[in-house]
């Protein structure tokens, strides 16, 4: 499984209807927060990642797609780099996501994650990714039990201790917005990186 031959109607399954409409485009989608698998949207793509990953995210406590990034930072043949915003990371469970992470490897960590502020010392609130050059992913969801929503009744939202806030979540494959979202998160990458010297 790669995204060489990715297509984002490969993620039509995870909306609420099962499929998009015919006049969906070939090069976007978009998922609502408690009303479509946004959650296992965000898997399908990043399990498939084999080449690069750049991720900037505000809310970050998912400790499957932690579990998953720490994959790829642990991957040599990925280039990887993962900007994550100050003031979130002090959480409790953020924190100990974090924290955990660099123990188990203090290099990895180092190397591919940067925990900063914006170029212009606020906070970072991007919350998206590019992967393999081919496909974007940005919207308002954290990564987070009730910014993914938590589906607790199988294939659709619901069920006792269901969470859910009002998030989207949009992928899309243009080109050109790949290109400039990519330069975009190594750019506020190297911003925080600079602003924690």
């Amino acid at each position: 499984m790669s995204l060489q031959s990715f297509q984002l109607a490969d993620l039509d399954g995870y909306l609420m209807e099962g499929q998009a409409s015919p006049r969906a485009s070939a090069d976007f989608r978009l998922l609502y927060v408690g009303r479509d698998n946004v959650h296992e949207a965000l898997k399908h793509v990043i399990s498939r990642v084999t080449v690069s990953f750049y991720c900037n995210m505000f809310g970050y406590d998912d400790d499957e797609l932690n579990a998953m990034l720490m994959g790829i930072v642990h991957n040599p043949a990925i280039t990887c780099l993962i900007t994550l915003d100050k003031s979130q990371a002090g959480g409790v469970h953020e924190k100990r996501l974090l924290d955990s992470d660099a123990a188990q490897d203090p290099d990895g960590f180092r190397t591919h994650f940067v925990v900063g502020q914006s170029a212009t010392h606020q906070i970072s609130h991007t919350k998206g990714f590019v992967a393999d050059g081919l496909v974007g992913a940005e919207g308002s969801t954290n990564w987070s039990t009730s910014g993914e929503g938590t589906f607790v009744v199988s294939g659709k939202p619901g069920g006792t201790g269901y969470k859910a806030q009002n998030n989207t979540q949009s992928f899309f494959s243009c080109p050109d917005a790949v290109t400039r979202f990519q330069a975009e998160l190594i750019a506020e990458h190297v911003a925080a990186q600079r602003g924690i010297k």
